[in-house]
C-alpha cells in the first residue's frame, strides 16, 4: 500500500514553493553505509517511494537493511476528469514528498558495496529525477 500520513492538521494543502535550493539538511549518509542521493528536485509520490523500497528489498533477498529517508507529507488534490470549472478544490488524490536536490532518499547497510550499488541502481530507475550513489564518509 502507498505511504501516507496517519493524520493531518489540514486535509488539503496548497501547492506552493519553489524547489531551487540544494538540501542543507538530510543530505548525508547517516543510518546505513551507502545511499541514493537525488540530483534533481520535485515531488515524489508515495507509490514511487514504495516502488523503490520494494525493488531494493527484493534484490537484497532480506540481506542487509534498507532505510527510507523521505516521507510523503504533502496531500496533492485533483479534480475528476471532464468536470466543469468551479465547485471548489478537488479531493486529495495522493501524497507526495517534497525533495530538494542533494537530499538522501534511501540508504542501505549491512551489505557489500557492489551489492548496494546494484540495488540502488534498480531503485534509481524508479525515481522521477536523476540520482547518484554515495557512500558514508568515515572520519579517523
Amino acid at each position: 500500500m502507498a505511504m501516507m500520513p496517519k493524520r493531518l492538521k489540514y486535509r488539503k494543502a496548497q501547492r506552493g514553493g519553489r524547489l531551487r535550493e540544494k538540501a542543507t539538511r538530510g543530505n548525508t549518509v547517516v543510518f546505513g553505509e551507502y545511499g541514493l542521493q537525488s540530483l534533481g528536485s520535485g515531488w515524489m509520490t508515495g507509490r514511487q517511494i514504495e516502488a523503490g523500497r520494494m525493488a531494493a528489498s527484493h534484490f537484497l533477498h532480506r540481506e542487509g537493511r534498507v532505510y527510507i529517508r523521505v516521507f510523503p507529507h504533502k496531500p496533492v488534490s485533483a479534480k475528476p476528469l471532464e468536470t466543469r470549472m468551479g465547485k471548489g478544490k478537488g479531493e486529495p488524490e495522493y501524497y507526495a514528498a517534497v525533495v530538494s536536490s542533494g537530499m538522501m532518499l534511501y540508504e542501505i547497510g549491512g551489505v557489500s558495496e557492489d551489492l548496494a550499488r546494484r540495488a540502488l541502481s534498480l531503485v534509481a530507475h524508479k525515481m522521477p529525477f536523476r540520482c547518484r550513489f554515495v557512500s558514508r564518509k568515515h572520519h579517523a
